[in-house]
């Protein structure tokens, strides 16, 4: 997995994981790796994979069953696009719009 080193890697994580699950690699009740095979395979500490999924259970998009691992919820994939389309129309849009002013394009040349 290649980083970006302008964002914290715990959300890039979390963000392969959403990916995965929009694409449909990840079902719903799918189980992913434990936080020791995903850091092995990722080569990053398990803590940092800890924390991703910490995040990814707060916001309802895996659980845990005790003793068996990590889980797809049912309803991760509707959470994945809740949670993404507010964050891409709250921080991505603005900031592609005064990109667009700045650099003076007109709308009408996004669609041509």
């Amino acid at each position: 997995m290649e980083f970006d080193q302008n964002k914290p890697i715990y959300l890039q994580i979390c963000d392969a994981i959403c990916e995965q699950i929009l694409d449909g690699r990840l079902a719903p009740e799918d189980r992913i790796p434990s936080v020791r095979e995903y850091g092995a395979d990722i080569g990053v500490n398990p803590n940092t994979v800890a924390r991703s999924y910490e995040k990814l259970t707060d916001t309802g998009i895996i659980y845990t069953k005790r003793g068996l691992g990590y889980f797809v919820t049912p309803d991760a994939k509707e959470n994945v696009l809740k949670i993404q389309k507010k964050r891409f129309l709250e921080e991505e849009v603005p900031a592609f719009i005064k990109k667009m002013t700045l650099l003076e394009i007109d709308p009408k040349d996004i669609f041509k």
